[in-house]
């Protein structure tokens, strides 16, 4: 079934990378089930919030040991997760039982993001989640970090308008995925990044045990 393309921003960019992928590689979203939104939203918080501390992200010193590249516990968890993450999630789309909701990439705006998540981690040490466990697991300076994701938050809601109609314009590319931009189907994409992903993970588990 055809998928009408959602309208960009008024006089947004035209989008540079036509997306390759087939009519059934993306869904359109079905009407949201709230109740069972934030049951499953509860247990894979749950889960999540658990292999968090059980790996050790959730401490100061393992994060920033990734950072001076004396500890690769994060490296290690990052790349298991994207390998099972992808795995897992275009092989439940296979199954029918989830659906692909992508968000608009816009480059300026993906950038300066990026950049504030990046030094927000790099200075308390925690990212998001990762404050929320470790708060859970006792360590307080994780609550200057949270109290700044609640301003930030707030802040960019009230801004939204604003940031919509200038920076989010800046490198509209539309909803499109890596295999998009690399021309490639998602199922070659697969059968070429995961092996690719495997080997550095093994590489990383044996050069820093």
């Amino acid at each position: 079934m055809a998928i009408a393309a959602k309208p960009r921003p008024d006089k947004a960019p035209p989008v540079l990378v036509i997306p390759v992928h087939e009519p059934e590689d993306l869904d359109e979203p079905d009407k949201p089930d709230s109740a069972r939104q934030l049951v499953l939203g509860l247990l894979f918080g749950v889960v999540f919030g658990f292999l968090l501390q059980k790996g050790g992200v959730a401490n100061y010193e393992v994060l920033m040991g990734q950072f001076l590249l004396t500890d690769f516990t994060v490296i290690k968890i990052m790349l298991t997760a994207i390998i099972v993450g992808m795995l897992g999630i275009f092989g439940l789309r296979a199954l029918g039982l989830v659906k692909l909701h992508l968000k608009p990439t816009r480059y300026a705006a993906n950038m300066i993001g990026g950049l504030l998540f990046g030094v927000g981690l790099g200075v308390l040490g925690y990212c998001p989640g990762t404050g929320i466990v470790a708060l859970g697991q006792g360590n307080f300076d994780a609550i200057a970090g949270l109290l700044g994701l609640i301003v930030g938050s707030y802040v960019y809601a009230e801004t939204t308008g604003l940031l919509a109609s200038t920076l989010m314009k800046i490198g509209y590319r539309g909803e499109i995925i890596l295999p998009d931009v690399l021309g490639m189907r998602l199922v070659v994409f697969l059968a070429l990044f995961v092996p690719l992903l495997a080997l550095g993970l093994y590489l990383v588990m044996t050069l820093a045990p």
